[in-house]
């Protein structure tokens, strides 16, 4: 596999491993230094790795009520020792697409190739907001 195909894949383990709620997978391929922007709070982002695992619980607690985690786009540019990615996701549940089919969570990804394999250094996740 190329570069491309490795973050690919990897991000696509990360996305499935959410779906699943599978939380060893959600962390597997993040660096011990990982910055996270999330959706809720903190502001200021969760910061290394053991933030980031505590941010997942209740995630996957909210998922698990019949939550969609669905990737529906995903764009990959890696050369080197270092990749990022966006995508797009429907992550909520089924009344929300319902609602609004075009919904959809961001996500940003910043990767560095460590030890020979690919991590992700910095993910962002955000909605869009329409103004009133």
């Amino acid at each position: 596999m190329d570069a491309h195909e490795e973050v690919e894949a990897l991000i696509r383990r990360w996305v499935d491993a959410i779906d699943r709620a599978d939380l060893q997978g959600t962390l597997a391929d993040h660096a011990d230094d990982i910055v996270m922007f999330d959706v809720p709070p903190p502001h200021a982002g969760n910061r290394g790795k053991a933030e980031y695992e505590a941010a997942w619980p209740e995630f996957m607690q909210w998922q698990a009520g019949g939550a969609l985690f669905e990737l529906t786009e995903l764009d990959v540019t890696a050369d080197g020792d270092v990749a990022y990615a966006f995508a797009l996701l429907r992550c909520g549940p089924p009344e929300w697409y319902e609602a609004e089919p075009e919904k959809r969570l961001r996500l940003t990804l910043g990767l560095r190739r460590e030890g020979g394999r690919w991590v992700v250094a910095h993910e962002h996740h955000s909605w869009a907001v329409t103004s009133p």
